[in-house]
């Protein structure tokens, strides 16, 4: 009987430098192919619909993600029943089909599952730090059932509450990772990204960063003032960035869903995979080696990420194989004007149009 082969863990992977690859974002994906419905974006479609989730995990495994998340956003009782449209599934039945269904996938690669926590309805309206955390713990008590390999607390607006999280997942022993969804403003009350990191370094995460909200542009440079409060605190933690796939110019305080178009018109501020080539080698340079996305992000988002960064990792993922590298596929095209596309300088200096010749590239952000 051949023997099953243990996967490097997640610290073991970021200590020996290696670039880990995230995966993309599940709730707006899914919403967009009509398993989730926006407002709440609960992940019930774990239950009601596993292989529309499997299928998007297999993807992003294809893609070249190195971890699997599980669907566990707002996957809290609590969230359950404020939305009101989830009926006769329970926050732990969610929990549990997403932990299956990502360890299914993760067993078909060389891929890690992540137990991810979100932020709580009761925060903002009590701040209690005893429901917070209960909250946090039920579902961190299926994780630890499941044997995820490690643990995110992720999408929190306030550090506090994510500190919160963070004591919390402690106690499972598993690695432990945190992602603001803040800007370089700072978090919703204004404590500075710097200050933000060292607060969750001395909760208990190894792995600090952001996630979803606002662009990589912002978002690389909010984890850079992240890393700069660590090193002024003589503190040391790997770095993580999960943003947006959608441009966020405005890098405003409350983040995109702020922005007129969210959640149902921002097609038009998709970024394209050239641009996300572009961002993993920016998130590369600044020293962060857990990169992956959002909201937003699809496969072909993650395959770049991938394509970008191969050198660094040593080999392609699976899906390039059906992709030629800055579009050198199209080398052979009859049409001579499409096969002068196929270089790297074109796609890289290319302005592309956005079609819309009455429309602004910036708004004003509602806030």
């Amino acid at each position: 009987m051949a023997q099953t082969v243990k996967k490097k863990g997640i610290l073991d992977r970021l200590d020996a430098g290696e670039v880990v690859i995230g995966d993309g974002g599940y709730v707006m994906a899914l919403e967009r192919r009509g398993y989730v419905k926006a407002g709440h974006w609960t992940p019930e479609a774990a239950v009601e619909h596993p292989e529309a989730v499997r299928q998007l995990h297999r993807e992003f495994l294809r893609a070249g993600a190195n971890v699997m998340e599980t669907f566990t956003f707002y996957s809290s009782d609590e969230k359950l029943n404020i939305c009101g449209s989830v009926v006769n599934i329970t926050g732990q039945q969610i929990n549990e089909a997403a932990c299956d269904i990502a360890r299914e996938v993760a067993n078909e690669g060389d891929a890690l599952v992540a137990g991810a926590v979100s932020q709580t309805p009761c925060y903002v309206s009590n701040k209690n730090e005893n429901e917070v955390k209960a909250i946090v713990k039920k579902q961190m008590d299926v994780f630890i059932k499941k044997n995820v390999d490690f643990l995110i607390a992720e999408f929190f607006e306030h550090v506090e509450e994510a500190e919160w999280a963070v004591q919390v997942l402690k106690t499972s022993g598993k690695p432990v990772a945190a992602t603001l969804c803040i800007a370089p403003q700072g978090d919703r009350n204004g404590v500075p990204p710097g200050d933000c990191a060292v607060g969750l370094v001395k909760a208990g995460a190894q792995i600090v960063g952001v996630n979803c909200h606002l662009d990589p542009t912002c978002a690389v440079k909010t984890v850079k003032l992240m890393k700069e409060g660590l090193e002024a605190a003589n503190l040391k933690a790997h770095l993580m960035i999960q943003p947006l796939g959608f441009h966020t110019p405005e890098c405003n305080h409350r983040g995109y869903i702020s922005l007129p178009e969210f959640p149902f018109a921002l097609e038009a501020r998709a970024m394209n995979r050239w641009d996300m080539q572009k961002y993993a080698r920016e998130a590369y340079n600044a020293g962060i080696r857990y990169i992956g996305g959002c909201c937003g992000f699809e496969p072909y988002h993650i395959r770049a990420l991938a394509e970008e960064l191969a050198p660094e990792r040593g080999f392609l993922p699976p899906a390039s194989e059906k992709h030629g590298m800055w579009g050198s596929a199209l080398a052979s095209h009859h049409k001579p004007w499409i096969n002068a596309r196929a270089t790297r300088d074109y796609w890289e200096n290319l302005r592309p149009a956005s079609g819309r010749p009455l429309c602004p590239s910036m708004a004003i952000p509602a806030e």
